[in-house]
């Protein structure tokens, strides 16, 4: 029988959370990473800044390779010029690689490069391709790269700095990007990350989201696993 590709996974469980671990603890992580598959979390999220495209600098392909576990690894690159790079993620294990529309000439090439790559985990999984735009972003940005990505991920914070509040106009932005992918005819998932905590979990589910990034509201240092578990039946509770 064969396994199951990496975005039939995601659309059988969808929606779900996707679970950052910047804010777990780090000398502990592979026991938080087995804590939250446990609670039934399918994927973990890897943030990835390169202290140019945005003003933190965190992870590379090194920690992302030494992350033993079975959950997909969403890998979210906020790198300037990622062309030359993202085959050392594709390399770590990345069944997920997002870029950033805004941080490189071409973008079209790098998704078209990544469609030509085998996941290193289980070739049959393949790939995810997503792009990511910023708050300020217009979402015309990605209609002419529909054809060659499978994930959208709209942030709801600009990427880099601690404390933001989600931005309440990423409501309208989930709309109309809804539009765009059933327009397009494009079998694509609809992500958003920042900001997202359990006061407002719920309204994701109700917008149709198939992807919520969250990470302090899961990993806030007392009880991960009925976090996540919290986190994932609020997204069930609430019909697109």
């Amino acid at each position: 029988m064969t396994a199951p590709s990496s975005l039939e996974t995601l659309r059988e469980f969808a929606p779900t959370i996707s679970v950052g671990i910047l804010t777990a603890d780090l000398l502990r992580l592979g026991s938080e990473v087995s804590l939250i598959e446990q609670a039934g979390v399918k994927v973990v999220h890897f943030d990835v800044m390169d202290g140019c495209f945005c003003p933190m600098m965190t992870l590379g392909p090194p920690l992302i390779k030494a992350v033993k576990t079975p959950l997909l690894k969403d890998v979210h690159l906020m790198i300037e010029e990622p062309l030359d790079k993202v085959g050392d993620y594709v390399a770590a294990g990345a069944d997920l690689i997002t870029i950033h529309a805004e941080s490189c000439r071409h973008p079209h090439r790098v998704l078209q490069q990544l469609g030509k790559m085998e996941n290193a985990n289980q070739a049959a999984r393949g790939l995810i391709r997503g792009v990511a735009l910023n708050p300020g972003t217009p979402l015309e940005t990605i209609e002419p790269l529909l054809g060659e990505l499978e994930m959208i991920l709209l942030l709801a914070v600009n990427p880099g700095w601690g404390g933001q509040k989600f931005i309440e106009s990423t409501h309208e932005r989930l709309r109309e990007v809804k539009k765009m992918v059933q327009k397009s005819g494009n079998d694509i998932l609809i992500a958003v990350d920042g900001g997202i905590k359990r006061d407002n979990v719920a309204e994701m589910g109700a917008s149709g989201v198939d992807l919520v990034v969250t990470g302090s509201a899961v990993f806030d240092g007392k009880a991960p696993s009925q976090n996540a578990k919290y986190m994932i039946a609020a997204l069930h509770a609430s019909p697109a």
